[in-house]
């Protein structure tokens, strides 16, 4: 996502997406603003703001973040594109608080670090906000709950921000399996392979998040890109769900390794003990007897031409996105027993939302993912519509953190997934 747009940019995105009909009775230039505040305004938080004023019917009436450089930039974003002045709050960690305090924000969207998460958009749901939250949505299984229980208090809506769903071959993807193609599911494979080492840390030798991630955590931390399509295209929570996985770790060789060349052997970089190891893998069983083969690697030296993969197996077809190729093969419809390039299926399935929106949506950032899940979060929210991602989905797809930490503690042991959905998933 391109860190600015400048107000010609907005104005063109804005104008294209509302004449995309979006709830066309509530989405004009005519309708009372969504008055959204934003919690977060570093990198990923000032790109999905710069999205969310690409809508003409988003107004910004308030900003927080405890750096003031990120603040500062993100007040002047929203004064060249809408000439207000948004309230900024940097009084400390929580001054968040403060701003949920406001009756002039109907919405917040939280973009902070990822380990703040889950507390924060349950003070916002618990302030009677409508909460979009950047990813994962939790750290913990408390939090998780917190979520599926202030969701449900609040009667607001809550979605997770997974642009990952919304990559144009994933929506294709679910396209196909909701139509049958592949029959019964029988096994997925995914993973999150992204070379972060030189994100762990600050030019000045502090850790960054991530970094703060790999020192205080282990197991899988940073699942739902990767899972969210698949639960997605298995039905997860509707219809199957999770109900228990076991996880393995390597050891913790590589951003050691990284800290001590990049700072020196003997300096304070190189003697920090991170607890995440380089690799691990989760093996998660579905309600209907799925496997998911899910791997998370954020230290290892290794190129990667995306950093999510995906395969989908069915009786009766499968399917493999590498990062450099999709294919497929259908039984009874794909020519031979080989692959065959998926592009073909991609045009047929292609989903109601690139076909409407896919215009506007190039114009943001992660192949136009990031387009829809502001739009999507909008629409919820305006039109009175479901939430695409609600609390039960975030939360089950965020709980694989601190389950597979708890089976690598356990020496592999096998954890129990909650019910997120209290029994719904059936239904």
């Amino acid at each position: 996502m391109p860190d600015s747009l400048n107000r010609r940019d907005f104005l063109r995105v804005g104008a294209a997406g509302l004449a995309a009909g979006l709830a066309a009775d509530a989405l004009t230039q005519d309708a009372a603003p969504l008055r959204l505040a934003v919690i977060g305004t570093g990198g990923r938080g000032t790109g999905l703001l710069q999205v969310a004023l690409s809508f003409g019917n988003v107004a910004v009436p308030a900003l927080c973040d405890i750096n003031e450089g990120n603040l500062n930039r993100a007040i002047g974003i929203v004064r060249n594109a809408r000439g207000n002045e948004p309230v900024g709050y940097s009084a400390g960690p929580v001054d968040y608080r403060r701003m949920l305090q406001r009756d002039d924000i109907d919405a917040v969207l939280v973009a902070t670090p990822m380990q703040l998460h889950g507390r924060m958009c349950i003070d916002s749901l618990g302030a009677g906000k409508h909460t979009l939250s950047e990813v994962a949505a939790a750290v913990t299984l408390d939090e998780c709950w917190g979520l599926v229980r202030a969701e449900k208090e609040s009667g607001k809506v809550y979605m997770l921000s997974e642009n990952c769903c919304y990559y144009q071959q994933n929506m294709a993807v679910l396209n196909a399996a909701q139509a049958g193609v592949f029959g019964d599911f029988t096994y997925a494979e995914c993973g999150y392979v992204h070379d972060c080492r030189s994100l762990a840390f600050h030019g000045d030798g502090t850790l960054t998040w991530r970094g703060e991630l790999g020192r205080d955590y282990t197991g899988n931390v940073y699942p739902t890109h990767s899972l969210g399509p698949v639960a997605q295209w298995l039905g997860i929570n509707r219809g199957d769900r999770f109900v228990s996985l076991v996880a393995s770790a390597t050891p913790q060789r590589s951003l050691e390794r990284y800290a001590a060349q990049r700072f020196g052997a003997d300096s304070p970089q190189a003697k920090i003990r991170f607890a995440l190891g380089d690799s691990s893998t989760t093996l998660i069983r579905t309600a209907k007897g799925a496997v998911i083969d899910l791997r998370f690697d954020m230290y290892s030296a290794r190129p990667h031409p995306s950093t999510t993969y995906f395969t989908l197996q069915g009786v009766t077809a499968s399917y493999q996105d590498t990062g450099r190729q999709h294919e497929i093969w259908v039984e009874g419809r794909t020519p031979k027993y080989e692959w065959e390039p998926f592009a073909p299926y991609a045009t047929e399935y292609e989903h109601a939302l690139w076909k409407e929106h896919g215009q506007e949506a190039a114009q943001s950032g992660h192949g136009g993912a990031d387009y829809f899940v502001i739009q999507q979060f909008i629409e919820a929210v305006v039109a009175g519509r479901p939430s695409p991602i609600p609390a039960a989905d975030a939360a089950a797809w965020s709980s694989i953190i601190p389950l597979s930490a708890a089976s690598i503690r356990a020496g592999g042991a096998p954890q129990e997934v909650p019910d997120f959905t209290e029994g719904k998933w059936r239904a």
